[in-house]
């Protein structure tokens, strides 16, 4: 009966990470010891982030993207852009924060009321990616209080977006890069 308790114990200490009778103990080096051998600090993981909504494609959701990115007037791109920022993830969300921010404050754009109008004409895979799209737009910038912009045409431009699939079904934006 005696060797099935001394089975049963050893069984029960290697479970719970405890060395067997005659094995050493192996230590985890505290994070401390881990970056001065590595010199990189362990971190957690960052916190998963969802967007509010999401499109059925992936072309859906960068069409979406792509339109109301393009589509602004001074009064309200601010406001645009941290709408952008909520139904985004990952470096797209940090992108239209921080253009959120700088257009806020941005008084030349307040003074000129400047606006952007255009139409998304092309959202295509990008050749060799599940995940990265081309887009393709045509916009006109204009402005009610400066002439800077006076008998401007319309521009073609292009971005790399890159979708998430947050749910089955729900694609997001999450990476968001203009070309032109």
């Amino acid at each position: 009966m005696r060797p099935f308790c001394l089975l049963g114990i050893t069984l029960c200490l290697a479970a719970c990470g405890a060395s067997a009778p005659g094995e050493k103990a192996r230590a985890r080096p505290s994070p401390v010891a881990q970056a001065e051998t590595t010199h990189e600090y362990p971190s957690p993981a960052p916190p998963l982030e969802n967007a509010a909504g999401g499109l059925v494609s992936p072309a859906a959701a960068v069409a979406a993207f792509a339109t109301a990115y393009i589509n602004w007037n001074a009064q309200t791109v601010s406001q645009d852009l941290r709408a952008l920022a909520a139904h985004s993830i990952g470096q797209a969300r940090s992108a239209m924060q921080l253009a959120a921010a700088q257009t806020a404050s941005d008084y030349e754009l307040q003074r000129g009321g400047i606006a952007n109008q255009g139409t998304v004409e092309a959202v295509a895979p990008l050749r060799g990616s599940d995940d990265q799209f081309v887009v393709v737009t045509r916009e006109l910038t204009t402005a009610t209080a400066t002439t800077a912009y006076q008998g401007l045409q319309p521009a073609w431009h292009i971005a790399v977006a890159t979708v998430t699939q947050q749910r089955p079904g729900q694609w997001v934006v999450s990476g968001w890069q203009p070309e032109s």
